[in-house]
């Protein structure tokens, strides 16, 4: 007694028909071998059928530690590394940014250290008086007023507080105390916050309340005497 699950073997039977009943042509015996009817072959174990649907969303990725990578977890992660680069483009066009006004905040700066000697002789044209009119005077007041719109400031005026980061003190007058500027033999200039050049100055002690009340000491007796 044979099982229902036995694979049934296919029927195979002869054509003895020695003449082609299509052709009309003699012909040899050849075994005909027909499958049964309703007779599947059954698909081998690992096969693929081509004809199931797949469902993707159940595929997973696996990791090299033998985990399981999930759809979200990768979304996550993939978003990290976007904003990471995000964050690193936009520090480093900032950082371009700011080189680039430094380079320029430089050029000009270079530019404007080279042209003050012309404004030292400026300085003393104006002090011999040749200045006072003409077009010489017109010239040194454009130049003047282009550098000052372009950041450049002097100092150095007679009565400033004395400083060290601004001042080179040539001469020195009292205790130091107080020390203020008393003469300017050179100006000093800034463009913005860099130092082109010191101002040299001889510093003085600033005249404070006992100066003052020792002089008018002073002047009492002579005004007695005139009296």
């Amino acid at each position: 007694m044979t099982s229902d699950n036995t694979e049934q073997e296919p029927v195979t039977f002869v054509d003895k028909r020695k003449i082609d009943p299509e052709t009309g042509q003699t012909r040899d015996a050849e075994p005909v071998v027909e499958p049964l009817v309703g007779d599947a072959t059954a698909p081998q174990p690992g096969s693929v059928d081509e004809g199931a649907p797949v469902n993707e969303s159940s595929v997973n990725e696996a990791t090299p530690s033998g985990g399981v990578v999930s759809a979200a977890d990768e979304l996550a992660e993939r978003t990290a590394d976007l904003q990471r680069l995000q964050a690193e483009y936009a520090n480093y066009r900032r950082r371009v940014q700011r080189d680039k006004q430094s380079d320029i905040a430089g050029a000009k700066a270079s530019v404007v250290g080279e042209l003050i000697g012309v404004l030292d002789d400026l300085d003393r044209a104006r002090n011999h008086g040749d200045l006072d009119s003409g077009p010489l005077k017109a010239v040194a007041d454009k130049l003047v007023g282009a550098l000052t719109s372009l950041g450049l400031s002097e100092f150095g005026a007679e009565g400033e507080t004395f400083d060290p980061s601004l001042h080179e003190a040539v001469q020195h007058d009292g205790e130091g105390h107080d020390p203020v500027v008393g003469t300017v033999m050179r100006k000093g200039y800034k463009f913005g916050d860099r130092i082109l050049r010191h101002a040299m100055v001889a510093v003085t002690d600033r005249a404070g309340e006992d100066d003052a009340n020792t002089s008018e000491q002073a002047a009492k007796p002579v005004e007695a005497e005139q009296e």
